[in-house]
């Protein structure tokens, strides 16, 4: 097998974001991740494909050199889903906006992940609809004023980490867009993991908007208010790495340490492969300012997939069936001779 580098996944196309938008960098991470993906799991290029819906972030299939598919509003897992489930040789990267996928596609997206079809999410989340000029999206802050809200939106939002915990998902991550280096760790993780993949990238609409994870983002507060989980670890963040997070009663709670006599070994160890999603649905909800906002793979488990038990029932079927061919078919029923 050739080895695979960057410039393998890049198209010919103009990419034609918005100078600034973050979905610059989420690509760049995708482009980045393959090769090492390829080499780990020894994938020719043949074997990729990337779907995506309908907005901003659905152009993405035509900046990526591989084999694509763009399909209609809302129905990009759908198309995965059918995509894998013919031919589960293939990889299947699907790229999907907040609205994209949880509004109109929200159906889809939550079905696709309650049978664990392995397939790859990369969920674009910059909290409104950019393509269609800035209506409010179901992750849009409560009280967002937007062109649909012009007094601010009276609904509260979704957290795709919940929803996605909530459908019973095996794999959920999240990274920022200006965190290249930590999405392209989490992309490669997501192809290593068998089953269905959702990754929400936090991305910046610097047109209709901009800053909306600048809380977050920036880079003289973000060690302090996000925190990088990876599998065995302890959950210590800060400037300063003096904070962690502990168990308090049946919540989380930030604790510094030396403070109050809370120590290292008081901060809890990160287990990604835990079954029990309590305290990965804990940390998928943790948001500034009580919480720092929780980054990297949050929840990687093993559970049996869609694609998997359909090719097995095929073949069991198959191995059963009286009938192996049309000749088989015609004489299956009565039968009658006509002279």
């Amino acid at each position: 097998m050739a080895t695979l580098s960057f410039k393998d996944f890049k198209s010919d196309q103009e990419v034609r974001w918005c100078p600034g938008c973050g979905d610059h960098a989420v690509l760049a991470a995708l482009q980045r991740a393959l090769p090492d993906v390829s080499q780990a799991l020894g994938y020719e290029k043949e074997r990729y494909v990337v779907v995506s819906g309908i907005g901003c972030s659905s152009r993405l299939p035509y900046y990526m050199d591989t084999y694509g598919f763009h399909s209609i509003h809302g129905r990009a897992t759908a198309i995965s889903t059918g995509i894998k489930v013919a031919n589960p040789w293939l990889t299947v990267w699907q790229a999907c906006g907040d609205g994209d996928a949880l509004a109109i596609g929200g159906n889809h997206f939550i079905h696709a992940i309650r049978r664990n079809i392995d397939i790859n999410i990369i969920l674009f989340n910059n909290q409104i609809y950019g393509l269609t000029k800035g209506q409010y999206s179901p992750t849009s802050k409560f009280g967002a004023i937007t062109k649909t809200s012009p007094y601010g939106t009276v609904e509260h939002p979704f957290n795709p980490g919940s929803l996605v915990l909530g459908a019973k998902g095996t794999f959920f991550a999240r990274s920022l867009d200006v965190e290249l280096k930590l999405s392209e760790e989490i992309m490669t993780a997501a192809a290593l993991h068998d089953g269905t993949s959702v990754m929400e990238m936090l991305t910046n609409c610097v047109i209709f908007n901009d800053g909306a994870h600048k809380d977050i983002t920036d880079p003289v507060v973000r060690a302090d208010r996000t925190i990088v989980l990876r599998h065995g670890e302890k959950m210590i963040f800060g400037k300063n790495r003096d904070k962690g997070l502990v168990l308090d009663g049946m919540g989380l709670k930030v604790i510094t340490l030396g403070a109050d006599g809370y120590t290292e070994d008081d901060v809890l160890v990160h287990d990604a492969h835990c079954s029990n999603p309590g305290i990965h649905m804990m940390l998928a909800d943790m948001k500034y300012p009580d919480f720092p906002v929780a980054l990297g793979v949050i929840r990687d488990v093993k559970d049996v997939t869609y694609d998997d038990g359909v090719r097995d029932q095929v073949k069991d079927v198959t191995r059963k069936a009286r009938i192996h061919c049309m000749d088989d078919l015609l004489r299956s029923g009565s039968t009658w001779e006509v002279k």
